[in-house]
């Protein structure tokens, strides 16, 4: 009897370590994309660059050559 009654345990006790295992991976996951968001914001934003050509250059397109 107390082979059968430890296997029922533990079949009773996987449920719940499969739930806890779950909740772990879950707020590991969370974390993650939190420290993602946080990489991602601490990239400097690109600041438009000035055209460095005269403003008549560059206007035109020659589709014939």
């Amino acid at each position: 009897m107390e082979i059968s009654s430890s296997i029922v345990g533990g079949a009773i006790a996987q449920p719940l370590d499969q739930e806890r295992q779950v909740r772990v991976l879950k707020k590991a996951l969370e974390a993650e994309a939190a420290t993602a968001l946080a990489l991602i914001d601490a990239v400097p934003k690109p600041q438009p660059v000035a055209a460095s050509n005269p403003p008549h250059l560059g206007q035109n397109i020659d589709t014939r050559a």
